[in-house]
């Protein structure tokens, strides 16, 4: 298949590549700092990305001068443009406490120079974005630039410098986002001759969403980890023979369960184990408290479910029922319900509620 890149950084050119000479594709890559990345070709990609100078060895990648080439050229065309944050939020300093989206102009730009080009030569491409971005950017930025002649996929990669091309190669999933389910056909017979790994096929929004929630995840298991090795480091404890053991519980632990949106957590061990440990975090000093925020996050959770009923107690005018005072099926026990606890916070917004188990 012909296929076009757009965005031959760190990211873009690896995969590229992988799809030129291991997926058999006649790829065609466009860059905004072409010597950049001819120099990068030149050098054998000495920056430390593993399997790229055997990948570069094979032959370089046909360039573009204009983002026209590409569409000139391709049936698909990716674009893997950077959505950067300003420097100060890298993350090699502390954060500033102002919190800011991505930036994304490049990503903007990258799509309206595709969209033109494909206007102009009434030629029918699929684009496919793999840039990072947060929920809701395709409709609130680059929905209002496509035309007639562009289908637009939502599909990150799920990868990590320096290991680019092997994480593209065996991902754990392919993740693919469009209106209908028949645009993503092109981009699965991209993808088909690389992976054996399942294609899970959604919304733009849901695809937007998985990719930073992935990350969101990955990120809130190392801030406990690492919690824990703070707690282990003042009581004497081994912080490797703790996780093996947390390793070894599959089924609750390590394992999708408890991921559902839902009511809250429950059970006589849980809430207040978390408060026990909030104050435990106290007396030892820990760096940051995130068993306390755990505790608060539970409650704001809940009141946000309580907010949410009485607004529609409100509209439709039918009463409040909750079903269920137990917090596990099939069981009487309410230690720690989370829908006691649903409950008293409707009740202190004013709402009687029917409470049934």
């Amino acid at each position: 298949m012909n296929v076009g890149w757009i965005g031959l950084g760190k990211l873009g050119a690896p995969c590229a590549l992988a799809l030129q000479h291991l997926a058999g594709h006649d790829v065609l890559g466009y860059d905004l700092d072409r010597a950049r990345v001819e120099r990068m070709f030149s050098k054998g990609g000495d920056y430390g990305e593993q399997g790229l100078a055997d990948l570069i060895d094979r032959g370089p990648l046909k360039l573009a001068h204009t983002v026209g080439e590409v569409v000139a050229h391709a049936d698909v065309v990716f674009v893997a443009v950077q959505t950067p944050h300003a420097p100060a939020y890298g993350g090699e300093t502390p954060a500033p406490w102002e919190r800011r989206d991505f930036e994304y102009g490049f990503l903007v730009q990258a799509v309206r120079d595709v969209c033109r080009a494909a206007a102009e030569q009434a030629k029918p491409i699929t684009l496919v974005v793999v840039s990072t971005a947060l929920p809701g950017t395709c409709n609130k930025h680059l929905r209002g630039l496509l035309n007639a002649h562009v289908t637009l996929v939502y599909s990150p990669l799920f990868i990590a410098m320096g290991t680019t091309i092997a994480d593209f190669l065996q991902p754990e999933f392919v993740l693919m986002g469009a209106d209908r389910p028949e645009h993503l056909d092109p981009v699965v017979e991209v993808y088909e001759r690389l992976h054996g790994r399942p294609l899970f096929k959604t919304s733009i929004e849901s695809a937007e969403l998985i990719k930073v929630a992935y990350n969101t995840v990955i990120s809130a298991k190392v801030v406990i980890g690492n919690t824990i090795m703070e707690i282990c480091e003042k009581t004497g404890a081994d912080c490797d023979e703790v996780i093996d053991a947390l390793s070894l519980a599959t089924d609750r632990v390590i394992s999708p369960k408890y991921l559902r949106g839902g009511m809250g957590d429950g059970g006589a061990c849980h809430p207040r184990d978390l408060i026990a440990m909030s104050w435990l975090a106290e007396r030892l000093e820990l760096s940051y408290d995130l068993l306390g925020q755990m505790t608060h996050a539970r409650e704001a959770q809940s009141g946000w479910l309580a907010d949410l009923t009485v607004r529609w107690a409100d509209q439709t005018g039918l009463p409040v029922c909750i079903l269920g005072k137990a917090y596990k099926p099939e069981s009487a026990l309410t230690a720690g319900s989370p829908a006691l606890l649903l409950a008293h916070q409707l009740g202190e917004r004013g709402h009687k509620v029917i409470h049934k188990d």
